[in-house]
């Protein structure tokens, strides 16, 4: 006979529920807030019309973000991985390529943008560019660069990811007007500045 299987109690079957519920909230206060910015800056958003759009009470969005630093973090973060999900890559040229078709993903919704580029340099409360781009950079140094010690490979990956950034983007289409493809090629001269800087002997040979 089967050993009978132990029943879950209602009040973990209340926490697991009430966690599920947790997290279609948030994540449907992030897609709300989405579309709101298609006809509103961030600034402009408020918690009301928000708890408005989502069709929840005020105070609920507040437990899921207490503060817009927190806010707009998260909205940065979903945005990315729901919108501008960098392309996988793993040599030199294919970076150059993803980032490429990032940016012209960029300059297509320019107001998603924007947001990430300012969460990056507003929010200390969260990591607002994914830690899988800078996975994915070290992955990459690794195998064209095998014999780059870990220090300069993670300063090499810092570079690299600011390069590729929504705020590298925003930087020169607000400061110099700049479309798509002239920052994509500023973007191909910055790596070429920054791998130009690593000793020969580091490369990995063809």
């Amino acid at each position: 006979m089967n050993a009978p299987q132990p029943r879950e109690s209602p009040a973990s079957r209340r926490g697991e529920e009430a966690k599920e519920e947790s997290v279609d909230t948030a994540t449907a206060i992030l897609a709300s807030a989405a579309v709101l910015l298609r006809e509103h800056t961030f600034d402009d958003i408020s918690y009301r019309a928000l708890a408005d759009e989502v069709g929840i009470s005020e105070r609920t969005i507040y437990r899921q973000y207490p503060t817009r630093a927190h806010l707009l973090a998260s909205l940065s973060n979903w945005i990315e991985q729901t919108c501008f999900p960098l392309p996988p890559f793993v040599t030199v040229s294919d970076f150059r390529a993803a980032v490429h078709e990032r940016f012209r993903a960029f300059d297509a919704s320019p107001a998603y943008a924007y947001v990430g580029a300012r969460a990056s340099a507003i929010s200390p409360t969260l990591d607002t560019e994914p830690a899988y781009i800078t996975r994915a950079i070290e992955a990459m140094l690794e195998v064209a660069a095998p014999t780059l010690n870990r220090r300069d490979r993670r300063r090499v990956a810092a570079s690299l990811r600011y390069f590729s950034s929504a705020m590298f983007w925003a930087r020169l289409r607000t400061g110099f007007d700049l479309d798509a493809g002239e920052i994509c090629d500023a973007f191909d001269r910055a790596v070429d500045t920054v791998l130009a800087k690593l000793p020969d002997a580091t490369w990995a040979q063809p």
